[in-house]
């Protein structure tokens, strides 16, 4: 039996692309936390751009 805490929420989130705006890859992390900025590939443009968290 679990331990008497609250959980936090699971929710989904996107990140998308800056350069193009493209939906490029989607994350389940906990809510409460600062919005995540990451450098990752967008196929699109065919190079490693700053892709930007969004809730859909």
């Amino acid at each position: 039996m679990a331990k008497g805490g609250k959980k936090k929420k699971v929710e989904v989130v996107h990140l998308v692309c800056d350069e193009c705006g493209d939906y490029n890859y989607t994350l389940r992390r906990k809510s409460g936390s600062e919005k995540l900025r990451l450098k990752k590939y967008c196929p699109r443009s065919r190079s490693h751009t700053l892709h930007v968290e969004k809730k859909k």
